[in-house]
Parts: structure tokens; C-alpha cells; sequence
């Protein structure tokens, strides 16, 4: 069986259209997706890397990931999504983009170690066994490899900000666009990576200011958290 909720992959094709509107619900991850990118490119340096964009949706990071020069392949297992992906990229003229419909699992049996860098945002925390992701984007990753994830964290403080506060009064997330139950502890998912054989190098948090309406990121990670890792050479 995949490692997948196909209630979560509805949930996400039925907004596709939508994706690249950056007023739409999908504004949070076009806001958030400039400081991610500094942060994976400051760490990583992704000209000229092979990268792999684990769950890419509709294609933000990706495609943004490949205009710094990578060479980079987006899978995700929502079929509209994905093509709203292609689309975008065709019509903004960038070739050094692939686009796969296939699960994660799958990929790191067929080309194990091929990727100077794995990202994986966004994710974990709408897939049935979270672990399992982690220990494929670890398989995938070269020796010498970047591993990135970034989620929720579980605590009554996430819960009152990611789905109160964005879901329910600021409005900034469709209503039910988060399951408390699957959100993950860093130590959690800490634990996770250094059992796939990945070395911890770093975390950062996500806050958000509902005043001026600006993300920035920090060394809370109470909230929204990444997490970056390195795959030993």
C-alpha cells in the first residue's frame, strides 16, 4: 500500500486551479517560499545541485528551486496539482524542471543516492507513516547530501496559532487543512532522520505577525519549524 491519504490528496487537487494565485489560500506558501529558498540555498548552494522537491504540489518551490540554477525533479502523487506544475513551468520557460507523479518509497528504490539535495516541505504531516518519508528522502540523498523538512510542531501553542488562528479566525488556510493529531514534535522528527542515518545540522521556526501580515523566520520552532540535515559522506 502507498504511504498516502487519499482524502488529503482530494483535499489539495480540488484547489490545483488555484496554486499559483498568490491572493488565494495558497498565499501562506508563496509568502513563506522566498525565506525557505534563501535559507536551503545559503546551506546548500543549490547551482548546478541535482534536487529532489519531495510533495511539490503545484510546483512553488520547485520551480523556484530551478531558477537558482539546480537541476531539479518535483513528485507528488496528486495528479492536478502536478499538472498545474507543468503548465507553470511551460509557460514560464523553465526547462530544468521534471515533474513525476510517484511516491516516495518508489523513487528511493529506483535511484537511491542520486540527489545532492531532498526537500521535503509541508508534507509530513498529511501522510499516514511521516518515518517512512523521512527514511526515503535519506535513501535518495547522495553521501555528502542536504536533507530538508519542515512542518508543525504538536503542542497546545501550535494548535492555537496553525489551526485556530489560521484556519479559523485569520483565515489564511481553508478550514480543516490541518490534523492536529499528525502534527510532529522536532524531537520527534530528530529522531526520525538520525534513525535513517541522516546528521542533524540546523532547525529554524516560521512565525508569523497577523498585524503587517509578514513571515519571518527565527529559532522559535513552536509553531512551524524546518529542519535541515546532512546525509554522511
Amino acid at each position: 500500500m502507498q504511504n498516502v491519504d487519499a482524502q488529503e490528496l482530494a483535499k489539495f487537487s480540488d484547489l490545483a486551479h488555484r496554486w499559483w494565485d498568490p491572493e488565494s489560500e495558497f498565499r501562506p506558501l508563496h509568502q513563506i517560499n522566498p525565506l525557505r529558498l534563501e535559507w536551503i540555498d545559503d546551506l546548500a548552494v543549490l547551482r548546478g545541485k541535482t534536487v529532489l522537491d519531495v510533495g511539490c504540489g503545484g510546483g512553488i518551490l520547485a520551480e523556484a528551486m530551478a531558477l537558482r540554477a539546480a537541476r531539479v525533479t518535483g513528485i507528488d502523487l496528486a495528479t492536478k496539482p502536478l499538472g498545474v506544475a507543468r503548465l507553470h513551468a511551460l509557460e514560464a520557460g523553465v526547462e530544468n524542471i521534471e515533474y513525476r507523479e510517484i511516491a516516495t518509497e518508489v523513487l528511493a528504490e529506483e535511484q537511491p543516492g542520486r540527489f545532492d539535495v531532498v526537500t521535503c516541505m509541508e508534507m509530513l504531516e498529511h501522510v499516514p507513516d511521516p518515518a517512512a518519508v523521512v527514511r526515503a528522502c535519506s535513501r535518495l540523498a547522495r553521501p555528502g547530501g542536504w536533507v530538508f523538512f519542515s512542518t508543525l510542531n504538536r503542542n497546545p501553542k501550535a494548535f492555537l496559532f496553525a489551526i485556530i488562528g489560521a484556519e479559523y479566525v485569520l483565515n489564511l488556510l481553508p478550514k480543516g487543512t490541518h490534523e492536529y493529531a499528525r502534527f510532529i514534535r522536532p524531537s520527534e522528527l530528530a529522531r526520525w532522520c538520525r534513525d535513517s542515518g541522516l546528521a542533524l545540522h540546523g532547525s529554524r521556526g516560521m512565525q508569523y505577525n497577523p498585524l503587517t501580515r509578514q513571515y519571518w523566520m527565527s529559532a522559535d520552532t513552536s509553531v512551524n519549524y524546518l529542519i535541515a540535515c546532512r546525509k554522511p559522506a
